[in-house]
């Protein structure tokens, strides 16, 4: 079941016809964590408390990131016994939140079987699909039993992104996170477009051009500059070399004079 929160966040107002970018976000931890606490904090600014566990839902939100609107739909999830059946939030989300209290040791261990299926989903995939972990409830700091140290050193292992929040407290770190996961997923599509071949433009005389400026000198008519006129020859360069579009521009009267060595890539020297 999938419902929209409230109205569309201030400022993120568009054209009718103008479709918004989507972002699918998927919540995972085990029970008690805070998945619903964050949902919902995110999505009302509100706190509930109590939620049923059994309840899984999805949710949608427009949003303005850096100034441009996107739909960001967040799944909510009820696993049970962990990470089981977990093939419907596997290929429908973008990015992932896994998500532990601080004041849960079982709960922070629960995490590392999700960062183990996500691993395992990334290598037989195309694409990556960002993780971000996420420390709950940090307003039980008294009651910590996950230092912030083991979160950071789980995070780095999975190479995922970090945080530490409190649902019931500071809407906008939790905002963050779920806007952050948003940026991310743009860098992954912008990493993931297609590279261009690049081509280095060499010009060389053009030969027919040397029979019309000797006719036009036999015949006692002012010098022209056909003799400078020259073609433009294209050349692909392997898509693993940097390097820049240049053109450089000759003439055979310039080609008698010494001139330094320009060097742009190893093989290609231009006189």
């Amino acid at each position: 079941m999938s419902s929209m929160f409230g109205k569309p966040r201030a400022g993120a107002e568009r054209p009718p016809q103008s479709p918004l970018a989507e972002c699918n976000v998927a919540i995972l931890g085990c029970r008690g964590a805070g998945k619903s606490a964050l949902t919902v904090k995110f999505l009302t600014k509100r706190f509930i408390s109590e939620y049923d566990p059994n309840l899984e839902d999805t949710y949608a939100s427009e949003e303005l990131v850096d100034q441009q609107p996107v739909l960001l739909k967040v799944m909510d999830t009820a696993d049970q016994d962990g990470p089981v059946n977990c093939e419907r939030y596997l290929r429908w989300a973008s990015a992932f939140l896994v998500v532990y209290s601080i004041d849960n040791r079982e709960s922070f261990e629960g995490c590392r079987r999700y960062l183990d299926v996500l691993a395992r989903h990334a290598r037989g995939c195309q694409h990556e699909s960002p993780v971000l972990l996420l420390g709950n409830k940090l307003d039980m700091e008294q009651y910590r039993q996950v230092t912030k140290a083991e979160g950071m050193s789980l995070a780095s292992k999975f190479g995922c992104l970090f945080y530490e929040v409190s649902a019931c407290q500071d809407f906008a770190a939790v905002q963050h996170v779920f806007h952050e996961a948003v940026r991310e997923v743009r860098r992954e599509a912008e990493r993931s477009l297609p590279l261009r071949p690049l081509f280095i433009a060499e010009e060389r005389p053009c030969l027919h051009a040397a029979a019309p400026a000797a006719l036009a000198t036999r015949h006692g008519l002012a010098s022209c500059t056909l003799n400078t006129l020259s073609t433009v020859n294209y050349k692909e360069i392997p898509s693993v070399a940097q390097a820049k579009l240049v053109t450089v521009k000759s003439s055979r009267a310039q080609s008698k004079r010494k001139a330094p060595t320009l060097t742009l890539l190893k093989g290609f020297k231009i006189f």
